[in-house]
């Protein structure tokens, strides 16, 4: 009897002992995937300044190109999707739009991600900043790279251009074309998101009264009225800006 209890005792602290080990090992296996994930983190905000810088409230400025505009930073989770949002599916996928940040469905609400190359969507965000990279223009908001598809008359989700990845001030965009880049200088000291909503805002009407659009190629329109209409649009978005408190060079 007592040698029969001894076998058994051993065989349970054997058992035991494999079942600790085992725990451990998962214990230090969650412990290296967290230190990886804290490591990759860590990488991505020193890969990411100086462009961009977190504000008080966890919100991250998208100062690339002199973008200034904040946006919640990739991996955050919301409860539920802010007012005005656009459904988008792709890829069997279903992403959401809002004020340039996009959403992706996750198990405790949705998730800031970044939306796949290819997604098409009909406007751009509402605060963009245009580029010329490589000869072709390019929209920039949140990280994000749009380019204008005429046969499809929208936009298209696109690849960071060659050169679009090096930190801002490392190296700069080629200049748009002539009539369409000017310099517009805050008199009344306006933050950088009222900067950002005044320019938006004088464009789209400056658009509406020449019917000139600098963001689209040729400015959408007839060839032989792009120089003309060009003016007409430079002389609106100027007075509009000007009368809003600017300085426009």
């Amino acid at each position: 009897m007592k040698l029969k209890m001894n076998r058994t005792t051993r065989k349970w602290l054997v058992l035991s002992g494999l079942w600790v080990l085992a725990l451990a090992g998962i214990a230090s296996s969650f412990a290296e995937d967290r230190q990886r994930g804290d490591d990759h983190q860590r990488g991505d905000d020193r890969q990411r300044a100086p462009q961009f810088q977190r504000d008080g409230h966890g919100q991250v400025l998208d100062n690339r190109y002199n973008h200034g505009h904040y946006y919640p930073p990739r991996g955050q989770v919301i409860r539920a999707l802010p007012p005005g949002y656009r459904p988008y599916a792709f890829g069997g996928s279903r992403f959401y739009f809002n004020a340039g940040v996009w959403y992706a469905p996750g198990p405790y609400g949705f998730v800031v991600t970044r939306p796949p190359f290819g997604l098409f969507v009909t406007v751009l965000p509402p605060f963009y900043t245009t580029l010329w990279l490589g000869g072709a223009p390019y929209y920039y908001a949140d990280d994000v790279y749009y380019q204008w598809r005429p046969d499809m008359n929208g936009y298209v989700v696109a690849a960071p251009p060659p050169g679009a990845d090096q930190p801002a001030g490392d190296t700069p965009p080629a200049a748009a074309p002539p009539g369409d880049d000017f310099y517009v200088y805050p008199r009344n000291g306006q933050t950088a998101e009222q900067q950002a909503a005044d320019r938006y805002e004088c464009h789209a009407w400056s658009k509406g009264q020449t019917g000139f659009d600098p963001t689209q190629p040729g400015g959408a329109v007839p060839g032989n009225q792009a120089a003309s209409t060009r003016e007409q649009y430079q002389r609106a978005i100027t007075a509009c800006l000007e009368a809003r408190g600017y300085s426009v060079k």
